[in-house]
């Protein structure tokens, strides 16, 4: 393989409130980045297609699916969804789910790919919660399984918060393991039951934090032997994201793509990779740090094989 397959779509990124929290044009930037750095090419570029609400079924309710589709949902959902319906957010949330499956079935025929967006692991099974509307990763495992192209999927959710949604849902596939490495004191408060959670300290600093990746993924390799990964490379665990809690520094990400991604390689089970959380008002920043995973799985399958 010459180039590392990525996944976007220029609608990732659409006209979005400028204070809300939320960093949406991160996405943009983000595939801009990658390009600017000479790892992307319209050659190695693939784009999804929109999800149908018979697609989402196998990880949603259908009538939340419907609910959200014709804007149809509560106050209260709303509020808990935490972002403004508009068509543009529709459109856009019909194409993730898609687009984390294309980089799981790309990744499976290459050995790595990158979805850069995803990682909506807080939507429930008829509810959508901290900026996640529909499960992607939920979603995407689920759909792999029943294509046959995987037998034993491991999720490994690196964002500094649990992911809820994703444990929750999957609680009963037990060709699915779900593992969440997050920050024990940050949101959500009411956690779910991953197969393996691990609850790290508030100011957790590099090489600590490190260590446990290192083990946990050890560990969920040892005891599940997955033949696919689908990794949460969330970058809300660096020291100064407003929504974080632990004191990892550029480089303590860094080291943790290059563990992640060189195990996975070592033990020849291909992994596909969603950028997961990041907030920043300064998203050029915040687009820079999501980028770090696309740069280390390029320097560990492309640089590393020649």
């Amino acid at each position: 393989m010459l180039c590392i397959p990525f996944v976007s779509h220029p609608n990732y990124s659409f006209n979005f409130p400028a204070k809300h929290r939320f960093p949406m044009d991160k996405f943009g930037l983000l595939q801009q980045r990658v390009r600017d750095l000479g790892l992307l090419t319209d050659d190695n570029l693939y784009t999804p297609s929109s999800c149908s609400a018979a697609d989402l079924s196998v990880a949603h309710c259908p009538h939340y699916i419907r609910n959200f589709d014709l804007d149809e949902l509560d106050v209260k959902a709303m509020r808990r969804m935490g972002l403004p319906w508009s068509e543009g957010l529709r459109t856009r949330t019909f194409l993730s789910p898609n687009g984390t499956l294309l980089a799981a079935e790309l990744a499976l025929e290459h050995g790595i790919a990158c979805h850069l967006a995803g990682g909506t692991h807080h939507a429930h099974y008829e509810f959508g919660s901290g900026f996640c509307i529909f499960n992607d990763l939920a979603y995407a495992a689920r759909k792999i399984i029943l294509m046959g192209k995987a037998r034993r999927i491991l999720i490994f959710d690196c964002d500094v918060h649990q992911g809820d949604g994703t444990a929750a849902i999957l609680q009963q596939d037990d060709d699915i393991y779900t593992c969440s490495v997050h920050c024990e004191k940050n949101f959500p408060h009411r956690k779910s039951t991953s197969n393996f959670d691990v609850g790290l300290s508030k100011g957790l600093s590099d090489s600590a934090y490190l260590d446990r990746v290192s083990e946990t993924l050890a560990h969920c390799f040892t005891t599940f032997q997955p033949d696919f990964v689908l990794y949460d490379a969330g970058v809300d665990v660096w020291q100064h994201d407003p929504l974080g809690l632990l004191d990892i520094s550029l480089d303590g990400i860094r080291r943790r793509e290059r563990r992640v991604l060189n195990y996975c390689k070592d033990k020849r089970v291909p992994v596909a990779t969603v950028i997961g959380g990041g907030y920043d008002k300064n998203q050029v920043a915040l687009a820079q740090r999501h980028c770090i995973v696309a740069e280390v799985a390029h320097e560990v399958f492309v640089q590393g094989a020649n």
